[in-house]
């Protein structure tokens, strides 16, 4: 008879303080009030190690088109960054024609 309450072993790995910072910052950048107003403050939580915070620092500083505000009175920083022009934009399939027809799917 199988016991109840035991968790299956999944074999996944437990996250790295650095993923776990990258997921928090990628849903926070992510979420649709952040990408209408195009800027998002994050904030250092107690669990975010020294050396995971300055590796996400200097990934952020290093990426084009994000403007970088690091705010010194409670280590938080503010992220900005510009409307995405037509170019950087996903092709959305009912835009497309061909020859000026419908796609035929």
């Amino acid at each position: 008879m199988a016991q109840k309450g035991k968790k299956k072993d999944s074999g996944s790995m437990p996250l790295t303080g650095m993923e776990r910072l990258a997921l928090r910052v990628s849903s926070m950048i992510n979420h649709p009030i952040a990408q209408h107003q195009r800027w998002v403050v994050i904030h250092r939580l107690d669990t975010d190690g020294d050396r995971e915070w300055e590796e996400l620092l200097g990934l952020l500083s290093e990426t084009d088109g994000i403007e970088m505000t690091i705010n010194d009175d409670d280590e938080s920083i503010t992220l900005r960054w510009e409307e995405a022009s037509d170019e950087d934009r996903p092709v959305d399939i009912n835009d497309v024609e061909v020859a000026g027809e419908a796609p035929p799917f």
